[in-house]
C-alpha cells in the first residue's frame, strides 16, 4: 500500500514580499498568498488528493493557507492539528530586518550561512526583546527551556521530529492522506529527515511558497517518489525566487 503525504509551504506573507526575516513573527498573507493558497488547492483537487487529516503550525500564514486550500477542495471539514514544533525556524535576532540590507551589511555568504546553513545558528534573540516566545500567550503552557531565542536548520529538525514521530508518522502508518501545511525550514527539516539529504545538499534546497510537494511512502514510510504539484519549471522558478532572496541589492 502506498501511503501519501504532501507537504505544503504557506503562500507569500507580507514579509515575504518585504524581503525580510520572518522566523516565529505571526505575518499575515498577501493577497498573491491568499491566491497561491486557493491555487495549491484546485492543484490538490485536479490531482484526487482526497486527504484525512491535516497538520500544520500556530503561525496564521501556514494556518490561512491551509484553510484556502482545503476550501478550494471542498474539505474544509477535514480534522486540522496545530502544533508550534511546525513553527518556522527561529531566525534569532535577525527576525524584522530586510534580507538584502543584512545581506549588504554582513556579506551574501553570511546570510546565506544563517538562512540555509545546517547547524549554525543566526545571532540569537534577547529574553527580554517582546517578540521573544516566552511573552507570547499561544506558548504559555510549554516549558520556557523549549522556547528558542534562535536556530539552525538542525535545531528546528530536533523539535519537529518529535511531531513527525507522534503525530504524523503513526497517520500515515494507518493508512490516512495527511497535508502538512507550515513553512520553508520546518519543511525543510521533514523533506531532509525523509530523503536523508546530506548537509550540504540541504544548503542548496529551497521550497517554493504555494505549492504542494506530493511525497508517495513505502509502508515503512521510506519514500518511493516525490514531486511538486502542477507545472515543474513554475515550481523551479518559484524555489530560485526564493534563493535570491538573501542576495544584496
Amino acid at each position: 500500500m502506498t501511503r501519501r503525504l504532501v507537504l505544503l509551504r504557506h503562500g507569500q506573507s507580507q514579509w515575504n514580499l518585504d524581503n525580510r526575516f520572518t522566523g516565529w513573527v505571526d505575518v499575515d498573507l498577501t493577497e498573491q498568498g491568499r491566491r497561491e493558497a486557493i491555487a495549491a488547492g484546485q492543484m490538490m483537487r485536479e490531482e484526487g488528493l482526497q486527504f484525512d487529516v491535516a497538520h500544520t503550525s500556530v503561525l496564521k500564514r501556514a494556518i490561512l493557507t491551509l484553510q484556502g486550500a482545503l476550501t478550494a477542495m471542498d474539505q474544509d471539514w477535514l480534522p486540522v492539528h496545530k502544533s508550534w514544533r511546525l513553527n518556522e525556524r527561529h531566525y534569532g535576532g535577525l527576525q524584522g530586518l530586510d534580507k538584502a540590507e543584512t545581506a549588504a551589511r554582513h556579506g551574501e555568504d553570511q546570510v546565506k550561512v544563517w538562512r540555509r546553513s545546517y547547524d549554525i545558528p543566526p545571532p540569537p534573540m534577547d529574553l527580554a526583546d517582546p517578540g521573544h516566545p516566552l511573552h507570547d500567550r499561544r506558548y504559555a503552557s510549554l516549558d520556557g527551556n523549549a522556547l528558542p531565542a534562535t536556530e539552525s536548520l538542525a535545531t528546528t529538525l530536533e523539535r519537529v521530529l518529535p511531531y513527525w514521530f507522534d503525530a504524523i508518522a503513526p497517520q500515515l502508518k494507518d493508512g490516512r492522506t495527511v497535508l502538512v501545511t507550515a513553512h520553508g525550514n520546518s519543511l525543510r527539516a521533514l523533506y531532509k529527515y525523509l530523503n536523508n539529504v546530506s548537509r550540504e545538499e540541504i544548503l542548496e534546497l529551497n521550497i517554493p511558497t504555494g505549492i504542494p510537494l506530493l511525497f508517495e511512502l513505502n509502508n515503512d514510510l521510506t519514500v518511493k517518489s516525490f514531486r511538486y504539484l502542477g507545472d515543474p519549471e513554475a515550481a523551479r522558478k518559484a524555489a530560485e525566487a526564493v534563493a535570491n532572496q538573501g542576495k544584496a541589492k
